[in-house]
């Protein structure tokens, strides 16, 4: 078999070394984590990196503090082309935001709403995907609609269905939160296409766990600390040519300027430079940035958490995790529980939820789960959801078997 160079993260692309994968979350030593679509954990090459960044913010080798400001500033950018290669996009339709709910708001605040408008969305979605296209109602006479979902499933022929040639933007989560239902993306971008609606994707509970549709999605974003593995107030954005050639962002950062001539450096050792100029701002995705000085930290661990997935690739870390989903829902079936999530591979992340009978009973079987240290989550939306397993590439089967094992316990007391 051919050999290819391991990667800076220490593992061989061409086939996946799960073991080496485990190795690199230092955590799993003492837990069965199943968690991630609360807060993940960071692997060590993540943590060392930041470590390294700190540890030049102490003591500095650069020549003085602006070339010091430069390095940071390209430190940070090593995250984009990570992003590029997750997601198989060109560098130039990503930009880095703080949070999913930083992207979800430069995409509300970013697209040329009239009085009238409507805004699609459906009743399974985390509050904070609604908020930003709720506050529209009053802040420029928008309406959101809310498809009613019918046994844990919008599916996308009701959101087509939905759609009218007065709907200005669809807003889905491409993976729900309570019961990992995943919706089909293209047909939902089809459906927009048809009108001319933008729409806007919540990646967060699937990005970095099985691959995303990006084809005809005009806002994708996703937040790092879930299943991207990476510290809280980082994340991604990735945007459409559309998006690029026709809106604008509603704030503007001098870090999203095009560089001038001979670089920042020698701009500001000018002295003829004056505030009253033209402003000339790059027309890739980095404008729609904050443009000041960021979460470079951030940055970096979301830069080296996505290096170890793009090492296996996604495809394959997806396979992984669609394996174990498998597994785990084979074994809910055996037991007494009533299975939330009954959807098939298509419609499936990493989320697998389940229910005891009710939220005290589901409640009782977290606590119980977790004094075993097997670490699961417990959330519910318009009566959905209930005990959630999140399976994530650095599982392995024993956890699976481990978390069967323990529910069959409790289900036995």
């Amino acid at each position: 078999m051919a050999t290819r160079t391991p990667t800076a993260s220490g593992l061989q692309p061409m086939q996946a070394d799960w073991h080496a994968v485990r190795s690199q979350f230092p955590a799993l030593s003492d837990r069965v984590f199943l968690d991630a679509a609360c807060v993940s954990l960071l692997p060590l090459g993540a943590g060392m990196a930041v470590k390294r960044f700190c540890d030049e913010l102490m003591q500095p080798g650069a020549r003085d503090a602006t070339a010091h400001h430069i390095w940071m500033d390209e430190q940070k950018a090593s995250a984009v082309p990570q992003v590029a290669t997750l997601l198989g996009v060109d560098q130039r339709r990503v930009a880095l935001v703080e949070s999913t709910s930083h992207g979800l708001n430069i995409a509300a605040q970013s697209i040329p709403w009239a009085a009238g408008d409507e805004v699609l969305l459906c009743d399974l979605e985390f509050l904070q995907v609604a908020i930003p296209f709720v506050k529209l109602a009053t802040t420029r006479g928008v309406r959101p609609v809310f498809l009613s979902h019918r046994g844990g499933v919008v599916d996308a022929a009701a959101f087509a269905a939905a759609i009218t040639p007065r709907t200005r933007a669809v807003v889905v989560s491409s993976t729900q939160w309570s019961n990992g239902y995943r919706v089909n993306l293209a047909a939902i971008a089809d459906a927009c296409r048809r009108v001319g609606a933008w729409l806007v994707v919540d990646a967060v509970q699937q990005a970095g766990a099985v691959p995303v549709e990006t084809e005809g999605v005009d806002f994708l974003m996703a937040g790092g600390h879930k299943w991207l593995n990476a510290p809280m107030g980082t994340g991604f954005l990735c945007l459409s040519d559309r998006v690029l050639e026709k809106l604008e962002p509603a704030s503007w950062g001098y870090l999203t300027l095009e560089t001038p001539a001979g670089g920042w450096g020698n701009y500001f050792t000018t002295p003829s430079i004056t505030p009253d100029r033209r402003y000339d701002f790059v027309r890739t995705a980095q404008r729609f940035e904050i443009g000041g000085t960021a979460n470079y930290p951030g940055a970096i661990a979301l830069a080296k958490s996505l290096e170890l997935v793009n090492s296996v690739g996604i495809r394959r870390a997806g396979e992984h995790v669609w394996e174990l989903g498998e597994r785990l829902i084979e074994g809910l079936r055996a037991l007494d529980v009533g299975l939330e999530t009954r959807f098939g591979r298509e419609n499936r992340a990493g989320i697998i939820s389940f229910s005891c009978g009710g939220r005290e009973r589901d409640s009782a079987c977290v606590d119980f789960l977790l004094a075993r240290k097997v670490y699961v989550g417990q959330r519910y939306t318009s009566g959905t959801g209930g005990v959630r397993a999140s399976v994530h590439y650095f599982n392995d089967a024993s956890d699976i078997d481990q978390l069967l094992a323990a529910v069959g316990d409790f289900l036995a007391r």
